[in-house]
């Protein structure tokens, strides 16, 4: 009977190798002779394995007479876990258990960690704790902690507070992993000073942070702003002798970044070094782009040169950065060589980079090559999207070529594609610049049968060419029909 289960799971298995083909062995046999001895691969080689191969390898385990012990089963569903193939280690447990496999808590804490994790439905990890519970096994921390890490992936706040709670009323004393959960869980939600809350909370009960908890901290505080909290973070880890990692001075460096304090950007890059902390793509990414952002190129393309130097391969985001940094100086040319530069290196632009060449060609007033460009787009895996669009339009109209504007206007109306209210204040604005006030009114006016509805901008660049033109007391209709619709603006705007 166990023998046709196992062979019955041997074709479910199989199922799942998607990959099959990318093994290339000649002969299937001596894949399974390679498992022979799958207590030596689990010892050895086990982190090393691709997906299909760990399923081969319990394909081979559970036919192996006498079967491995609970303990090698949960190792390679561990390894699974990592995979982030969560499904496939609650089938296989499920397998585990027709075959009369017994499970011990540790197995079934890796399951409840991929069922929180999968696509099942949130309650799903309720039932398991529940069948754990049927299995003889006491729920320990870890495996609230997993509970409590499940509610937060899915951004259940309250629930993730109410059994924070409720496990200290159990009688159990959170640790640095449940208090770091809680914590991520709030700033990932923009919560900080709930989170920092938890943050004194867990010092007052003796519990010290570490790296993962600061870095949680560090990183919403940057997120909503507030740099200089998260610098001070940065000193207390290391007064408190918490060394910092990449992920706590790249936070820091894309905040100092973002508010154009590029010179204490510069100086943490330093000190990040001094602690031989090495560089990811992402520290290199923000700083070139705090460079490119106030036009310092030079600083940005040595930025750059030190990331090859130092062995940290540029991306797509990289060059792309670098490439909007020369077309917003007005050095297109030089933009598009770095294009043609990350071409060659087998990097595959994509439709940021494409729009970023677009604006940077109509910017010097170049827009027939800027359309060029656009017309590559779809043949090279990169079709434009609304953004796209709107560069160009806005580009031919700041060019003069409102009819050329109009024509690809009217492609966009007949495909039905998603114009939001920017795309025909940029139409509007191209045809008064153009003269076309008339015609640039009927437009306006037809925004609300299209269900649009003008914004400040609208308003001001329609009052604007009818100022233009001399129309005053039509721009005054406009200005108080604006005023009406609860806008407020500058009136020296329009003189």
């Amino acid at each position: 009977m166990r023998r046709s289960i196992t062979t019955g799971f041997a074709s479910i298995a199989k199922r799942f190798l998607l990959h099959r083909n990318s093994l290339h062995l000649a002969n299937p046999r001596s894949w399974i002779r390679a498992f022979s001895d799958y207590r030596k691969i689990l010892r050895n080689g086990i982190h090393n394995l691709q997906f299909n191969e760990a399923l081969d390898l319990f394909t081979h385990m559970v036919q192996s007479r006498p079967l491995p012990s609970i303990f090698d089963f949960t190792r390679l569903l561990s390894v699974i876990a990592k995979m982030k193939r969560y499904d496939v280690v609650i089938t296989l447990f499920d397998q585990m258990q027709i075959l009369g496999i017994s499970p011990v808590l540790y197995t079934c804490n890796i399951v409840m960690n991929c069922v929180c994790r999968s696509y099942q439905t949130s309650l799903a990890a309720s039932s398991f704790l529940g069948k754990m519970m049927k299995l003889g096994f006491e729920p320990d921390l870890v495996t609230f902690t997993t509970l409590l890490s499940g509610l937060c992936h899915r951004n259940r706040i309250e629930d993730a507070i109410a059994l924070f709670d409720e496990i200290v009323v159990m009688g159990y004393r959170p640790n640095v992993v449940t208090y770091t959960t809680l914590i991520h869980c709030f700033c990932k939600n923009r919560l900080v000073n709930q989170a920092m809350d938890v943050f004194n909370h867990m010092e007052t009960n003796g519990v010290r942070p570490n790296v993962v908890t600061y870095n949680s901290l560090v990183t919403g505080l940057c997120d909503v702003g507030r740099w200089s909290d998260a610098a001070l973070l940065l000193r207390d880890m290391m007064k408190r002798k918490i060394k910092p990692n990449v992920i706590t001075f790249t936070a820091l460096i894309d905040a100092f970044v973002k508010v154009g304090n590029v010179l204490e950007a510069k100086e943490l890059f330093k000190v990040m070094i001094r602690l031989s902390i090495v560089p990811n793509v992402f520290t290199y990414n923000s700083l070139i782009n705090g460079f490119c952002m106030y036009g310092r190129l030079d600083e940005a393309r040595q930025m750059f040169y030190l990331m090859e130097l130092n062995g940290c391969f540029p991306n797509v985001v990289t060059y792309t950065t670098l490439i909007h940094g020369f077309c917003k100086s007005w050095r297109v040319e030089e933009g598009m060589r770095i294009f043609y530069e990350m071409s060659g290196k087998g990097l595959v632009a994509n439709t940021i980079t494409y729009t970023t060449l677009i604006q940077g060609y109509c910017r010097v007033g170049k827009p027939n090559v800027a359309q060029e460009v656009f017309n590559q787009m779809g043949s090279r895996g990169a079709p434009p999207d609304i953004r796209t669009y709107n560069v160009l339009l806005d580009g031919l109209c700041y060019n003069g070529k409102v009819e050329k504007a109009l024509m690809i206007f009217e492609y966009m109306l007949k495909r039905e594609m998603d114009i939001s209210i920017v795309t025909y204040t940029i139409i509007i604005q191209g045809m008064c610049k153009a003269g076309k006030v008339e015609d640039a009114f009927d437009l306006f006016c037809s925004l609300y049968s299209k269900g649009m509805k003008p914004n400040v901008i609208t308003y001001t660049t329609m009052i604007s060419g009818f100022y233009r033109r001399g129309l005053i007391l039509k721009a005054d209709a406009l200005f108080k029909k604006m005023k009406e619709d609860g806008f407020l603006s500058n009136e020296s705007f329009y003189k």
